[in-house]
């Protein structure tokens, strides 16, 4: 999954689609879908359950803190990127996409932070 490591702020050229291709690798480890808990991780996590995906997203997101309160900019990165695809991981249990957060946060954008906030609470 991880190619060849690059300088902070560089794109590879493909990586416009990278969540959708994800989202199409992981929906091919579900039970379902013939995933086999005994030669892929994210198969293993699915099938398990929620609990234990849930768990590594804990886990990520306390890291990526740390990293952040460490000034770790190459960490802060590989923790994020560790953190979305064990979201990538929940959304692909709930049967979501990438594409579905994306058009989430489209429909937020031009929006305050405090707006937002307060359309969701009525």
């Amino acid at each position: 999954m991880m190619g060849a490591p690059r300088a902070p702020g560089t794109v590879m050229a493909d990586s416009s689609d990278i969540l959708a291709r994800l989202a199409d690798t992981l929906a091919t480890r579900l039970p379902a879908n013939g995933g086999d808990p005994q030669g892929s991780y994210v198969a293993k996590l699915l099938a398990k359950g929620p609990d234990a995906f849930l768990k590594k997203i804990g886990e990520e997101a306390t890291e990526l803190v740390m990293a952040a309160k460490d000034a770790a900019p190459d960490r802060v990165v590989a923790e994020t990127a560790d953190l979305w695809f064990h979201c990538m991981v929940a959304l692909t249990h709930f049967g979501l996409r990438p594409e579905d957060v994306l058009a989430e946060l489209a429909r937020r954008e031009g929006l305050s932070g405090l707006e937002e906030k307060a359309r969701r609470a009525t």
